[in-house]
């Protein structure tokens, strides 16, 4: 390689650097680092797929895709299997590789969905730091079958800093989850030791000036206040329980018990299976749970719920049900209220699965499967 030409890759490696360095938004990062080295390299069409433990690949950035991968919302790039996943998936992809013909591209010619701009190949370069894995970088241009081996040194080197600036963007999004974390427990404490306190103190002269009046209306007026202090002591309580679950470092089960209690709730538990679950996995199911035991108290009119948990060395299965009224549900509805969309979202943001069953009369059901 020449001086000027090792000048130039040098350049950008510290392009790209610095604008991996900037942000902590991972698709914004990624698509501005894909634009910037595709630009300086000359090359036009690229992408990214982020994987996750599981082998699943989400499209995170992609630039002039050809119509035939574009089409439909990008639908053929965000589902189905291609060699180069699957080469990543099977561990048969270390460092920077041609890729003799792109599947998705292939296919697209046997279906005939749009033009493809003179692509049919790409290089692969997996991202990675150390030994930690994020998913893979593709790149190609029309007409352009092969790659040189600087040109895959250069790919490899970008590669590398992309999987350093992925790990540093996790790392930073672990702390602010901590920080998250330590905040609402402050805010608990704080809650705890003074309105609490005030309600509790409310409540308490409330009850003495009912016993101190013989004034009938005055003794109605007390016992008011104490039941609206009563009432609001109960939020406080379940406000608390949600900002810092006390008992939560007993696990999850243990908690929904104590949650329940609090409710006013009868809860049977059954629990299989041995497993060290995540924290982020057993935040979510701790705040799936609480919302709902709480629609079994609020809604379905059942004093008694069902507790069924398993964990295995991959996976968490969480069952809540109830007896109570229930309601008009089929799979093809609508979810009918905000907190079960909350659950919904929060099992599909870990990747799993949530099963809502439910009808006049019979009772609902609520099944978490989240993969870890």
């Amino acid at each position: 390689m020449s001086v000027k030409a090792r000048y130039e890759e040098i350049g950008i490696l510290k392009e790209i650097a610095e604008l991996l360095n900037e942000g902590t938004d991972t698709k914004a990062v990624l698509s501005g680092v894909l634009k910037r080295l595709l630009h300086v390299t000359g090359l036009q069409i690229g992408w990214i797929f982020l994987i996750d433990e599981n082998g699943i690949h989400q499209l995170t950035a992609d630039e002039a895709l050809p119509p035939a991968l574009a089409s439909n919302d990008k639908q053929r790039m965000c589902q189905g299997k291609c060699w180069c996943v699957n080469k990543y998936n099977n561990q048969q992809l270390n460092k920077a590789s041609n890729i003799m013909e792109c599947k998705r591209i292939e296919d697209a010619l046997e279906e005939k969905a749009g033009d493809t701009c003179g692509l049919t190949h790409h290089a692969t370069v997996p991202l990675r730091a150390g030994q930690e894995r994020f998913g893979i970088l593709n790149v190609g241009a029309p007409n352009k079958t092969h790659f040189q081996k600087n040109e895959l040194a250069l790919l490899e080197a970008v590669a590398f800093q992309i999987g350093t600036a992925l790990k540093r963007i996790k790392l930073t999004q672990r702390e602010q989850e901590t920080a998250l974390v330590a905040e609402r427990n402050r805010l608990a404490r704080d809650l705890h030791d003074s309105v609490n306190q005030l309600l509790f103190s409310l409540s308490l002269t409330a009850r003495a000036g009912v016993e101190m009046t013989e004034n009938e209306e005055v003794k109605q007026t007390f016992s008011y206040i104490q039941d609206l202090s009563q009432e609001a002591l109960g939020e406080m309580r379940a406000l608390i329980w949600q900002l810092r679950p006390l008992g939560l470092e007993n696990g999850v089960v243990s908690a929904l018990r104590s949650y329940a209690d609090m409710l006013g709730l009868s809860i049977e538990t059954k629990v299989t299976g041995v497993a060290s679950i995540p924290g982020k996995v057993e935040e979510a199911l701790w705040r799936i749970g609480q919302e709902a035991l709480a629609n079994c108290k609020k809604h379905s009119q059942a004093t008694a719920a069902v507790l069924f948990f398993h964990a295995s060395k991959d996976r968490v299965q969480m069952t809540i049900k109830d007896a109570g009224c229930g309601f008009h549900y089929r799979e093809n509805l609508e979810i009918p209220s905000l907190g079960l969309k909350s659950m919904k979202t929060r099992t599909e943001a870990l990747n799993g699965t949530f099963y809502l069953k439910s009808k006049l009369g019979g009772g609902t059901e609520i099944q978490i499967h989240i993969p870890f």
